[in-house]
């Protein structure tokens, strides 16, 4: 990995107690983000997405218990522009996400914030969210 991606995360992943139902959810919301299928270890079932390398991935859980959902855990992608912000909402709620918070501004995240919450088929809370630098 290079030195100039701005970022201090590998990666993170979500259990699910649905795999299919949670990559077809994830495959048509991050789409909107333009991440894509990066890798796939299905024997395991596991599928990572990103956009070069596997930054997010779904998972059944490897000691064959239930996915939970972690209490005040959420996992947030980056938008790059508040347009792609309505499309991941829309796009999420219509394959069965649960709204969370609609897109819009969060002034007490800063004025530069503009983002969505939803829950996923399993729970997980998820948010698309773009930074206005310009509002800075």
């Amino acid at each position: 990995m290079s030195d100039d991606i701005p970022t201090i995360m590998s990666h993170v992943s979500v259990g699910t107690n649905q795999f299919e139902k949670a990559i077809e959810f994830y495959d048509k919301v991050l789409a909107t983000l333009g991440a894509k299928r990066v890798l796939e270890e299905l024997k395991f079932k596991a599928v990572a997405y990103g956009k070069q390398f596997p930054e997010f991935w779904v998972q059944a859980p490897y000691d064959g218990g239930a996915a939970t959902v972690g209490n005040g855990t959420h996992f947030a992608f980056l938008a790059m522009s508040k347009d792609q912000v309505h499309a991941f909402y829309d796009a999420a709620t219509a394959a069965g996400a649960t709204d969370d918070g609609a897109p819009g501004p969060r002034p007490h995240y800063g004025e530069a914030y503009y983002g969505c919450f939803v829950r996923d088929p399993d729970g997980n809370k998820i948010e698309a969210m773009y930074w206005d630098m310009a509002l800075a």
